[in-house]
């Protein structure tokens, strides 16, 4: 299942915690040889987390990690605006209506229901939130991955050829786009609604915690 969680609620969730951390470092480090650092514990932990970020974890029932996005405001410090802009000619992509996704992370045994479970999830969490648009950073090589549930960024800057490309994307948030997920995904709708409602007491919190950290 998925449970979204703030980093300061993760000291709550100590199982789940270790094992996200420790495979990102498999990902990003080991697998993926990114210039990423990993810390005494094997943890894969960059200043970005300690921003108090939202993510939006797989949970497997055994109560560790299966795969995990990390979310992030515009309005504040991302990735995209800090290390990415170039992929942008300079220009810093900062809206109350657009929020950062990254370190999209999946477990080694990842069942193959986790990816597009982590995009349901983010989109649901959009539309929950009144946001308009997505923003992260793919390699080329991933890109097909959104194609095939349905839900393909707007590429606006990119760098490199083929595979190894770099992009900047925008992903839409909108129903019609939730609906082509559910329906390639076979994630049912209500599905993705009870995941959110599980870990957040209504839309008014949600509009709370948003505007909390836009502020």
């Amino acid at each position: 299942m998925i449970r979204y969680l703030y980093a300061d609620q993760l000291v709550r969730e100590p199982v789940l915690a270790e094992s996200m951390f420790r495979d990102r470092a498999a990902q990003f480090k080991h697998r993926l040889d990114w210039e990423v650092n990993v810390d005494e514990n094997g943890w894969e932990v960059d200043q970005y987390d300690a921003l108090n970020p939202l993510y939006a974890i797989w949970q497997d029932p055994d109560g560790r990690h299966g795969g995990s996005i990390r979310i992030l405001p515009t309005v504040g410090r991302t990735m995209t605006a800090e290390h990415f802009r170039h992929l942008t000619d300079g220009v810093r992509i900062a809206s109350p209506l657009i929020w950062e996704c990254t370190r999209f992370c999946l477990s080694p045994g990842a069942s193959l229901d986790v990816a597009p479970a982590l995009m349901a999830a983010g989109i649901e969490l959009g539309l929950r939130f009144g946001l308009e648009q997505a923003v992260g950073v793919v390699y080329g090589r991933t890109l097909p991955l959104y194609r095939r549930f349905g839900w393909m960024p707007d590429v606006v800057g990119s760098a490199g050829e083929g595979r190894e490309r770099i992009c900047v994307g925008l992903w839409p948030i909108t129903e019609e786009a939730r609906a082509e997920i559910a329906l390639k995904s076979g994630i049912p709708v209500s599905v993705m609604r009870r995941w959110f409602d599980a870990s957040f007491s209504g839309a008014a919190a949600a509009v709370d915690d948003v505007q909390s950290l836009a502020a």
